[in-house]
């Protein structure tokens, strides 16, 4: 479903490459997860592949498509939930979601019923016209979720798509998600909560100064390492434990 090769980024005025000469290949229908510390590259990356930024040098496709040839084309293929609420605090949920379905020339009926089915099927249908700044965090994130795939996307990029959720929305969101994908979604799923990584994602890479150090099924990464418990100590082995704050 992805292939990438080569691929590098450097940001104007930036002292190294942010992702420098990557090569992956995803399948269909995996859940892939991209691990790292902050400022490793995972967001840059999936920037990329989402068409949001322009690679310095390098080539990827999806499904078969460049961002050199089928810009256009490539962003009706893909949904992308971001890191940070993209949404409108004054509009309500229902009209949120109106307007993102309508940049994919959803309309009509079609775009209605498929609001409200995902509105149910996420817990938010009695919230349909309420103003988004009334939101909870969790609230928030299930509508984020919910304009990401009303036009069905074949793949879907996750940046942290639970983080400062509660425990019952993260369960909600995780759980439609591996229906998503259970009907076909390839999914590149970015996080630091890695005990969720590790029983959510099918394969995982785990990338730190812009480059791929490992990949792999969690579970064979785990056994892979001696006296690695879980994914979490294979990610401290690798990145170590010194603080990677940023300003």
């Amino acid at each position: 479903m992805i292939q990438i090769n080569q691929l590098s980024k450097k940001y104007k005025g930036a002292e190294g490459f942010s992702v420098s000469d990557l090569d992956l290949n995803i399948d269909k229908k995996e859940i892939f997860g991209l691990l790292g510390p902050n400022g490793a590259g995972k967001t840059t990356l999936i920037s990329m592949l989402s068409s949001l930024i322009k690679p310095t040098s390098g080539s990827f496709s999806i499904n078969g498509l460049t961002f050199q040839e089928n810009k256009k084309e490539l962003k009706q293929l893909i949904g992308i939930v971001p890191q940070e609420y993209a949404l409108y605090p004054s509009l309500t949920a229902f009209e949120n979601l109106s307007y993102f379905g309508s940049t994919y020339n959803l309309k009509g009926n079609t775009l209605k019923e498929k609001i409200h089915e995902l509105l149910k099927t996420l817990g938010l249908s009695n919230f349909a016209n309420k103003k988004i700044s009334t939101f909870s965090g969790g609230m928030k994130r299930r509508i984020n979720l919910i304009a990401s795939i009303l036009h069905e996307p074949k793949v879907l990029f996750l940046d942290e798509p639970t983080v400062g959720v509660d425990v019952q929305s993260k369960n909600v969101i995780i759980e439609h998600l591996k229906q998503l994908n259970a009907a076909g979604t390839t999914m590149i799923y970015t996080s630091h909560h890695l005990n969720e990584a590790e029983s959510f994602c099918s394969r995982v890479a785990i990338i730190d100064n812009g480059k791929i150090i490992t990949k792999g099924k969690p579970k064979d990464l785990v056994s892979s390492y001696q006296y690695a418990r879980n994914l979490e100590d294979v990610f401290l082995a690798i990145t170590g434990k010194a603080l990677r704050d940023h300003a």
